[in-house]
């Protein structure tokens, strides 16, 4: 799944292609993935333009002059700048071409992505956006916010780095290369966690993501170089997806177990 740092690549990337041209045609292949009302869905696109994008967590949101265009690419979304000539693709469900006759296309595999297009002034209202928590690298992650939002939770650390009413745009990936930076263990208990861990959590994300938005990102299966760009994070990892090669700080095993259903990839003898 695209996490915070591809999400932010993308968004980078599609700023440098498609601000400021004009809308001339929108299809909608799979209806579903659009949350909004189609028709209006489709009138509003029409003879708009994207003025700039933004982000939040893992949702891009499109901003064009009386609305927000909000995608999120779950699984395996991706965006693909392509002439209108070009055959359309099997798994490439909204086209949006532009008066150049290029199209900006949604190609998503597993069809979970979702669309919506909200008035400027309802954007505060949305619940998914409403619900995000605080941001790496933003002044409201501190260690007595996360401190206070993990202190009654029972559940594993790591699947509490996944909600994403606690921190916005964390992952699995991140995640596992967060507590392995951090030296927590995976399973520890957020109501075991103090507030010298929670700082040590922070810094740690802070300091992943700052360096993985620099590489644009990790390309894995679920996220390549669509746009153009490949990210190179990947080259980084330390415990994601090393299961039983050694510990690159200890040389001990990486193990990895399922949480909650997530693969998890650590170092006991460097996380315990």
């Amino acid at each position: 799944m695209p996490e915070i740092a591809e999400v932010e690549t993308v968004r980078n990337t599609l700023k440098k292609q498609i601000l400021n041209r004009k809308i001339k045609d929108v299809k909608i292949l799979y209806p579903k993935m659009i949350e909004s009302n189609l028709d209006e869905f489709i009138k509003n696109l029409v003879g708009n333009e994207f003025i700039d994008i933004k982000r939040r967590g893992k949702w891009l949101i499109f901003e064009l002059h009386d609305f927000y265009l909000l995608s999120h690419l779950r699984m395996e979304g991706k965006y693909f700048l392509k002439s209108s000539k070009d055959p359309l693709e099997k798994h490439e469900h909204v086209v949006i071409t532009f008066d150049d006759n290029q199209d900006l296309r949604y190609h998503d595999t597993r069809k979970f992505g979702r669309m919506n297009l909200v008035k400027k002034d309802d954007l505060e209202k949305v619940e998914a956006l409403k619900k995000q928590g605080a941001e790496p690298n933003s002044k409201e992650l501190t260690k007595e916010y996360l401190f206070a939002l993990l202190k009654s939770r029972k559940l594993p650390i790591k699947s509490l780095l996944l909600d994403q009413t606690i921190i916005s745009g964390l992952g699995n990936i991140y995640a596992n290369e967060v507590l392995f930076k951090a030296g927590i263990n995976p399973l520890k208990s957020g109501c075991n966690i103090t507030l010298e861990e929670c700082q040590k959590i922070i810094t740690a994300t802070n300091e992943i993501i700052k360096e993985a938005i620099s590489m644009g990102g990790t390309t894995i299966k679920s996220y390549t170089s669509s746009l153009g760009v490949t990210g190179r994070f990947q080259q980084k990892l330390m415990v994601h997806k090393k299961e039983n090669d050694p510990c690159l700080k200890c040389h001990q095993p990486i193990k990895k177990i399922k949480i909650n259903g997530r693969s998890t990839y650590y170092c006991e003898n460097c996380q315990k």
